[in-house]
């Protein structure tokens, strides 16, 4: 890294700017945890925030804690207060990570003649429930942050955290920065929110199983979206969701290359669409099938609602009935994290069900193929399927959208099966 460029006085002020009377745009840029990891890495954020302040842009800056921080923290709240720790005290501990790196970068852009200055989730105000550890942001007052930046300072504001209805410190669970910077860069009226990350944008598949994998220039939100919920790990989803309904233009970055980054952006009518625009995979699945299930009318409803009491999230489902029409095998998905929890639910409802027998299998992975272009092509399904099968990968679930196709394969062909279709939808980059 290059300290002196990090720490080089940008060509003019924001305060030289705002008397040149040039016209300037609002900006909300957004850095994670392993862009602000140490002292080097935040001088080396000033410098980029500077730059960006110099070109003739109002920026506030959103930032998370340290690489690390945050982990330590919640082991501090488990040491201490053990497994059952109060919430809301756990967030006034948890919390303090971003608020350090705030007042860190502050300074760092202070010390290179950029007025900056921290405000914190409850002086901003950036509004919240009282559901402490994930809390929804209800709303975001930015008259504050937005005069500080027509005064020419940056604001810098920490990520993850806001204020519940009483006055207490709430955040937003994990990722939840992200989602801090797009309800700011909304509630500004910004022209876009950048999102540095340790990655330059988002690509087709993950680029360290394919290494052809190519960088897109833009994608939609829908896109994005179903990407992020997939398994993709570039974007919180709850970010994404938010950006959608607001129309905020989210571009991903690398906090380390000055190069090109994504755009997350509207569907526009105008636009070709490449049929496929991404594969993704996730791990975190495993599959649960209820044997010998009496086929009759309020049984699934029981079943799948002592889940969703216990706040497991079912995703694919099939049934298949048996020959004489009087019983039939549940097959469904969820999340691997949940799999014990669900067998806890489950066992009691099986046994007064009258099913023959449950059987977990955590040995399995969903491989998604995502594209808006799937809603003017045909025949994306079968090949799909016709791939696969062409490599012996059997099928043992699909689900679908409009514009996804998700198929749950054993977990060991899942390198396999992303190589073969990421070829075969046409995504491999050139040379």
């Amino acid at each position: 890294m290059d300290k002196n460029r990090a720490w080089s006085m940008p060509p003019r002020t924001a305060a030289a700017i705002a008397r040149e009377e040039l016209p300037l745009t609002r900006v909300v840029q957004k850095f994670g945890g392993t862009s602000v990891a140490d002292p080097d890495r935040l001088r080396h954020v000033a410098g980029r925030v500077a730059r960006q302040v110099a070109a003739g842009e109002r920026v506030a800056v959103v930032v998370s804690a340290m690489a690390g921080h945050t982990n330590q923290l919640v082991r501090w709240v488990e040491d201490v207060g053990g497994p059952t720790a109060d919430l809301a005290e756990h967030d006034v501990v948890v919390a303090a990570g971003e608020q350090i790196t705030a007042g860190l970068l502050a300074l760092a852009l202070q010390r290179l003649g950029v007025p900056a200055r921290s405000y914190l989730g409850w002086q901003l105000p950036l509004n919240t429930d009282d559901a402490h550890g994930k809390a929804r942001i209800t709303e975001v007052d930015a008259a504050g942050v937005r005069a500080a930046l027509d005064r020419g300072e940056v604001a810098v504001l920490p990520g993850f955290q806001g204020v519940d209805p009483t006055g207490r410190l709430t955040t937003l669970g994990r990722g939840g920065s992200d989602t801090s910077a797009v309800a700011v860069a909304a509630a500004l009226d910004a022209e876009r929110c950048d999102i540095f990350t340790d990655v330059d944008g988002i690509y087709t598949t993950d680029p360290r199983i394919v290494s052809r994998a190519k960088k897109l220039e833009r994608i939609t939100y829908e896109e994005m979206l179903e990407l992020a919920s997939l398994g993709a790990k570039v974007l919180q989803t709850r970010s994404v969701a938010l950006a959608m309904q607001y129309d905020v233009p989210v571009q991903v970055l690398s906090s380390f290359e000055d190069k090109p980054g994504t755009l997350v952006i509207a569907d526009d009518p105008t636009m070709e669409h490449q049929t496929v625009s991404g594969i993704t995979y996730s791990r975190d699945e495993a599959k649960v099938t209820l044997v010998g299930v009496e086929d009759r009318p309020g049984v699934a409803a029981r079943i799948f609602g002592a889940l969703a009491e216990a706040n497991v999230n079912v995703d694919m489902i099939v049934q298949s009935v048996s020959p004489d029409g009087r019983s039939t095998d549940l097959t469904f998905t969820l999340a691997a994290s949940d799999l014990a929890r669900a067998r806890d639910v489950l066992d009691p409802v099986v046994r007064a069900l009258g099913c023959r027998d449950l059987v977990a299998d955590g040995g399995v992975v969903k491989i998604s193929v995502i594209g808006v272009g799937m809603r003017s092509h045909a025949g994306i399904a079968h090949r799909m399927f016709n791939v696969l099968a062409e490599r012996g990968i059997n099928i043992q679930a699909i689900s679908t959208s409009e514009i996804k196709i998700s198929v749950l394969i054993p977990a060991e062909y899942t390198e396999l099966a992303i190589r073969t279709l990421h070829a075969a939808y046409g995504l491999d980059a050139d040379g």
